[in-house]
């Protein structure tokens, strides 16, 4: 598990490079106004249709009725079950593709209504948001195929796709001079991103030979099976869509600024998601699966035990980071150009917020593993749904008096509710057998976290003084230096804390 963890973590971090990359480019081409705001959303829209009806749903439903065909019916079976899927899943994007295009006013009107008040930005935002909604199409290709060398234990190509998106939007950026302008430029880097990321999914899937065609569909057992599943999935993940639709709703209504905070910040708390709780809710999923199809709920649990474990370890370090020195890692990272002090200070606030629910997040994608890989996407619908209800209620009263970081406080605090929800549930169940050694694993993981975060908010001052006199970006080269010292200072404690009580066993 450990060594397919780090083989998505680490495509997954050249791909979150990459990413600050681009922000970086973003930033200073764009800054953090209008033209960003109605980017964002054009790159937001295809990218929710996405998570509701690929990655999310699909992935939660595909994997373990892929693992479970296969171990009982053969590598043909599972085979056919796939491509019955995959023309199920292309005629969907293509009606879908066909409706949005000439809808596109109603459905920019629908996600950020405050646009309407200002016609030149409500104009843009349409016009790129037709240019971006084909790279829906392609992506959604590419998560069905990453779902299926997933289900064969193949992880790399998936998790490297993402780095194809912005080595693309990188790409355009950089001939902005061909294009109306840098916006249009963004737009079209995303759209031929997605086509040449389909392209290496498909190389990778026919290297494995499940590489997947268009026949009959039909309606066989494993297809119900998939459906059954598939419905509540679906609804789960639009759940999760409608909180960040009402971020970016309410987000339009706020002065202009307030969407590209979110954005940011949000670009920044993402990192450690992807990096790690993706990375390790792909990989327990997987092995979960395999595991209840044998019947072997022994590894079932020790497999989410280290899927936790591994979580909490590694996204500690960014929480701490994100709750000591918010506002200089932004100012760090995308202060130049278009993007000023101010800007700096509106997104480092969101991303505090953010922070405080970042456990909860990376954690969850292993709790609702448990729940997944027995089939039973119906209860994690459920508990969504009513995280979300909170969610929203939180954002509805915090929105006027908070701005954008109430957003993100409401966020977090929806977070929490699911975790503890489907904690609850999963002992009550007899699907979730924490570990006796969690407890303490946790809270020494916690108190060098603590540890690393006290340091860095201590040293920071000093580090910008030491570094203030450099030629090259000043600033950031100070922030690196904060987190490479507050970095050193969490592994060493962590380390010596576990390796000390014997609790870096629970990694292994």
């Amino acid at each position: 598990m450990l060594r397919n963890i780090l083989s998505v973590g680490g495509y997954t971090l050249i791909s979150r490079l990459t990413g600050f990359a681009r922000d970086i480019m973003l930033a200073a081409v764009l800054g953090a106004g209008a033209t960003m705001d109605a980017f964002s959303v054009a790159l937001r829209l295809p990218n929710h249709f996405r998570a509701i009806f690929g990655e999310g749903a699909f992935n939660q439903a595909y994997v373990p009725a892929y693992a479970h065909i296969a171990e009982k019916e053969g590598q043909q079976a599972a085979n056919l079950f796939a491509d019955r899927l995959f023309t199920v899943l292309f005629a969907i994007q293509l009606v879908l593709l066909a409706l949005a295009l000439p809808l596109m006013p109603w459905l920019v009107t629908l996600l950020a209504p405050g646009f309407r008040e200002d016609p030149a930005v409500f104009a843009l935002a349409v016009n790129l948001t037709r240019i971006t909604f084909p790279y829906l199409l392609f992506v959604t290709m590419v998560t069905f195929l990453g779902a299926t060398l997933n289900a064969v234990d193949r992880f790399a190509a998936f998790a490297a796709a993402p780095i194809l998106l912005n080595v693309g939007m990188m790409a355009a950026l950089s001939v902005s001079f061909l294009f109306p302008s840098a916006a249009y430029a963004a737009a079209w880097g995303v759209a031929l991103s997605g086509l040449a990321q389909w392209l290496l999914l498909y190389a990778a899937a026919r290297r494995a030979r499940v590489s997947s065609r268009l026949v009959r569909p039909h309606m066989d057992a494993g297809v119900r099976r998939f459906l059954k599943a598939f419905g509540p999935a679906v609804i789960g993940s639009a759940g999760v869509q409608i909180a960040i639709f009402a971020d970016t709703i309410i987000a339009s209504l706020l002065p202009r600024g307030a969407y590209s905070a979110l954005y940011y910040a949000e670009r920044l708390y993402q990192l450690p998601i992807g990096l790690i709780g993706i990375a390790v809710g792909t990989v327990a999923l997987s092995a979960m699966s395999r595991a209840i199809a044998r019947g072997d709920e022994g590894a079932a649990n020790r497999a989410q035990n280290r899927a936790l474990a591994i979580a909490f370890v590694a996204s500690a370090p960014f929480v701490a980071a994100f709750i000591a020195m918010p506002e200089l890692i932004v100012a760090g990272l995308f202060q130049r150009g278009a993007f000023d002090a101010e800007a700096s200070l509106a997104s480092g606030t969101v991303l505090f917020a953010y922070a405080l629910g970042l456990p909860a997040i990376v954690m969850m994608r292993s709790q609702i593993s448990a729940f997944q890989a027995r089939g039973d996407t119906t209860t994690p619908m459920l508990v969504s749904l009513g995280a979300i209800a909170c969610n929203l209620a939180l954002k509805l009263l915090l929105w006027r008096d908070w701005g954008a970081p109430g957003l993100a406080l409401a966020t977090a605090a929806g977070a929490w509710i699911n975790l503890a929800t489907l904690f609850v549930l999963g002992l009550k169940r007899g699907w979730t057998t924490p570990d006796p050694r969690l407890p303490g694993f946790f809270a020494l993981v916690g108190m060098a976290a603590l540890a690393a975060g006290l340091f860095a908010w201590w040293f920071a001052p000093l580090a910008l003084r030491l570094t203030a006199g450099l030629s090259f970006q000043p600033l950031l080269m100070g922030v690196l230096a904060i987190s490479t010292a507050a970095g050193v200072i969490y592994a060493g404690l962590a380390g010596i804390g576990l390796k000390a009580t014997g609790l870096f066993r629970l990694l292994r």
